[in-house]
Parts: structure tokens; sequence; C-alpha cells
């Protein structure tokens, strides 16, 4: 993304720069001449004197960037109100600005996401939530055709069931990520779009909260996609997935029918593969009907037909040595909420155990570790070297990295399921 706030930093690394010379320069006419005892006792008071002009300069900076922000709000509709109320109070947030930076160093094995994402407590909990909140998640189940079990699965995947939406000001949030640069313009357009929902009086900043990226409520909307799914379901003029589970239950499940969720199908099912199988068709992008996968050998756990489903896929989250699901269009409609695998199955799978259904059925290879980012960037370099396209090493494993992994075991008459592992590491860099 572009960094809209280029101009005004430039300018503050200036000024940091002369108040740090000044500061330097001011030391030297006062100071008297060091002594071994007393020079190494200066250091920390300069380091803190830097910071705390850089730290003067940071908000001077943030409090331009808001006025000049103020111009573009107002050229879209946004009421002085809500500027003088919500913007003009917005605070930068360096903690936020460091977890947009961060990047987790290893990646976890979805046996190891959905030990957490689908654990016994959560399922206890869900439980008792979906029987506590029965009328609202059957009232959107029935006004939308999704599962009230689903609408609860996503409740607990996103806030743990409201136990933790987050503790930041939404605006407080966008503002420093849209001044921060990395992630300006989105962040900007979610910006207007949360001061938009003010305008409209569905929630006042103050009580505006979710994560530190934005995500708001129980369910965890961003603003742009509260302004277009949001559902006052309640009746009393507000749309606020905050405080009404009625408007939650009703949002989210909004949300999914326009994304696709079909009443006729369930989100997907765990199924055997027959011997042989060919693991470069476990992709998303490879669909056929149920009874196209069911003529191949594809069959369910318990021996029973498949379920009909249009437009299926069948994936393999850890390789030809872990469970297999055929997923269909309810799937990806859960992936347009969060565009993880992991997530989506985290989802479907919660949700059937709060109806009482069982869990994944086959092993998982709990004895394969975990790949961290640098792993798999060397594993993608050494797949490139080898000259097995893999795309750019940027450590994170996609279709394109998945394709050249399969096209190297295939070379070496290995299972091609394209799963990466430690030991195919070490054996792809023996080999360059």
């Amino acid at each position: 993304m572009p960094n809209t706030a280029s101009t005004p930093l430039n300018a503050g690394q200036q000024l940091l720069a002369a108040a740090v010379a000044a500061a330097l320069l001011a030391g030297c006419a006062t100071r008297p001449e060091p002594t071994p005892a007393t020079a190494p006792a200066a250091a920390p008071a300069a380091a803190d004197s830097e910071a705390q002009a850089e730290s003067r300069i940071q908000a001077s900076n943030f409090a331009h960037w808001k006025q000049e922000f103020a111009v573009r709000a107002r050229a879209a509709g946004i009421t002085e109100r809500t500027l003088s109320s919500a913007l003009a109070n917005a605070k930068l947030q360096p903690s936020i600005i460091k977890l947009d930076r961060a990047q987790p160093e290893f990646t976890r094995t979805p046996w190891q996401y959905l030990d957490s994402a689908v654990s016994a407590q959560r399922v206890k909990t869900g439980k008792a939530k979906l029987q506590e909140y029965a009328a609202p998640m059957q009232a959107a189940s029935q006004r939308y055709g999704v599962p009230a079990s689903v609408i609860t699965a996503i409740w607990g995947m996103e806030s743990n069931y409201g136990s933790n939406f987050g503790s930041f000001s939404a605006i407080d949030a966008l503002a420093t990520l849209a001044f921060d640069g990395r992630r300006a313009e989105w962040a900007q357009k979610e910006l207007i779009a949360a001061l938009r929902i003010i305008d409209n009086g569905d929630i006042d900043a103050a009580h505006m909260i979710g994560s530190w990226a934005g995500a708001m409520g129980h369910t965890q909307f961003l603003p742009s996609v509260f302004l277009q799914y949001a559902v006052d379901a309640d009746g009393d003029g507000r749309r606020d997935i905050w405080g009404s589970m009625a408007d939650v239950a009703a949002s989210t499940a909004n949300y999914l029918a326009s994304s696709g969720w079909s009443a006729d199908e369930p989100w997907g099912v765990e199924v055997r593969l027959p011997a042989g199988f060919d693991y470069a068709r476990t992709e998303l992008a490879t669909r056929q009907d149920s009874s196209a996968w069911a003529a191949e050998g594809v069959q369910s756990m318990d021996g029973q037909p498949l379920p009909a489903m249009a437009g299926a896929s069948v994936i393999a989250p850890a390789g030809a040595r872990g469970p297999s699901f055929m997923v269909g269009g309810n799937f990806r409609a859960i992936l347009r909420y969060n565009n993880s695998t992991n997530y989506a199955l985290g989802v479907g799978l919660l949700s059937q155990q709060l109806m009482g259904a069982g869990g994944v059925q086959a092993q998982w290879p709990r004895d394969l570790s975990a790949m961290s980012r640098e792993q798999t960037k060397a594993l993608q370099a050494a797949l490139n070297q080898r000259g097995f396209a893999a795309g750019s090493a940027d450590g994170v494993m996609g279709p394109a990295t998945r394709a050249g992994l399969r096209q190297y075991q295939q070379s070496q008459g290995l299972v091609a399921d394209g799963y990466p592992t430690a030991e195919l590491l070490q054996r792809l860099q023996a080999g360059n």
C-alpha cells in the first residue's frame, strides 16, 4: 500500500534531526568535562531526550495528518459533528503499529490451530451459548437460511463468544494504521466507513470497540462490512453488534447468506480417499459435483453416500498422512469471512460439534513439527534452484509452492501431496 503520510513524516524526520542536534550542541556548551565516573550516566539521559523529542514530533505529525484527512472525510459526506467528536479525538497508538508489523516466526500446523479453535471448552461453552441465545439465533437462521450452529461457531471463533472482541477504539486503531502508511489506503477507507457508522447513529466513538486491526464487536465486522451487511434485528433503530445478540446473529447470518451460503448443503464432510489418489487435485480451485468425486472412489467416513454438493473440492490440509475433506460453496462462504482454510475448517468442525456430532476421525500426523517462515522461504528457494517453480520465496505456502513441491516429490518417487516438512527441506538442500 502507498504511504500517503510520507510528506509529514519526512518533515518530522528533519525536525527530529534538528531537535537532537540542538540538544547535543546545548549539552556541549554547558556540560562539565566528562570523567570516567560520570560519562556513562549521560548516555541514558541523552537517549531519553531523543525518544521524547521523537514522540513529540510523531504526535505533531499525527495531528497534522488528522487535519488533512478531515478534508477527505468532509468530501465523503462525514458531518462536522462526527469529525469533531470522533476524528479530532483520535489517539495515535504505537502498540498498534508494532502489532501490524509483527510476523509470527512459526506458522501453526492445522491440528495445532484446530486443537485451540475447537477445544473441548469452546464446544462446551458454545453449546451453552446456543441454548442461552436460542431465540435470536433461530430467528436469524430462519430469516437467512444459515444454521444457528454455524452462526454460533463464527461467534466462538471471532471473539470466544464475546469474551474477547478487543479493547481498542476502532477510530484510534484505523487512524493509526491510516497514518502509519503500510496499509494506508485500505485503513483510510475503513476509517471513513467507521465515521459514517457514527454519523448514522448506530454507535458512538466511545463504544466502537474492537481489535487492533479495526474489526469490531462480537463477530468482528470491519466498518465497510458493517455498512453493507449489519442488520437492526431488534428494531431499536440501531445496528448494534456490540450489545444486541439479535443484531449480532442476524448480521452474521446476512453476511454468510450474501456470500453464497446454501441452506441445501452442508459446509463439508470428512472423506476417505482411494489408493493412488492424485493429491495435485486437492486444491480449492479443483471443483466438481460430489457425485463425480464418488465415482472416483471418494467415500464418506461412515460409508454413507456423499451429500449432494455442487462444485465441491477435496482438500487435505496435512497432506497424505492427515484427514481429508470434501467442501463446497458453504465452505467458500466461510472463507469470505476469513480467507484461511484452517479458519473455515474450524467453523465447520465447531458447528457440527455444537450440534452433538463428532470431530475429525482420521489421525493428524502429530509427529511433524511446524515449519517456520524462514524454513518455508528456504524450501521455496531450494525448489526454485532445482527448477521446480515455487513462486517467490515469501515464507507463505500457496498454490504455486505446493505445486512446485509436488513436482519435486514426484521426481523423487514420493507421494506428491505438496505438504512441507523439515525432512523435505533437508533433502532438497542436500540435493542442491
